[in-house]
């Protein structure tokens, strides 16, 4: 069996477990994973998800993705798969989620961001991007992460990552409906 075949077989039993145990995350956000690579950035945000307490993560255009830098969080943590970003889109708009994606010359820094309730972050490929034309979703709100250094853009993990801290934070880490001293 070679490195990909494992990675499918150990996917698929993955998913399994995913649909008996895991539950939806104490904070109103979802993450929407548009189109990225299989390799390890998938696992990884799952597994970020999973730390900040993720409502969902949506997978959109992959068919399967390697689990193992996930360590185990794929099967608490509720994550779906969903063919395009279209439908993904059209599934959390219809729940009240606003949407917010990444782009370097973004007028607002995320630190300046009011998240509403319910806020959905897209993240696009590690090479490409986003799939489809910013104009084809006038009411997705592009914000930036300020950086200091030359680098162009964040590894999609380290982006992800950054964005649910910065919700959490915001809601200063304590479960909807209570308070730290709880």
């Amino acid at each position: 069996m070679n490195k990909r075949q494992y990675m499918q077989k150990s996917f698929e039993r993955q998913r399994l477990q995913n649909k008996l145990l895991a539950e939806e995350g104490p904070y109103p956000f979802v993450v929407i994973l548009d189109h990225l690579k299989v390799d390890f950035n998938i696992g990884k945000i799952i597994r970020s998800a999973e730390a900040f307490g993720a409502r969902a993560v949506d997978v959109v255009g992959t068919q399967f993705f390697d689990p193992l830098p996930a360590k185990g969080c794929m099967k608490r943590v509720a994550w779906t798969m969903t063919k395009t970003f279209f439908e993904s889109y059209d599934r959390w708009s219809r729940d009240g989620y606003a949407f917010y994606a990444f782009s370097a010359d973004a007028p607002l820094a995320l630190h300046e961001v009011a998240f509403p309730d319910k806020a959905a972050f897209v993240l696009g490929n590690e090479g490409s991007g986003l799939s489809f034309p910013k104009e084809h979703y006038p009411a997705l709100n592009y914000i930036r992460i300020p950086q200091l250094g030359q680098v162009e853009s964040l590894n999609v993990a380290v982006a992800a990552s950054i964005v649910m801290y910065e919700f959490a934070r915001s809601r200063n880490f304590s479960r909807p409906g209570e308070s730290l001293g709880d």
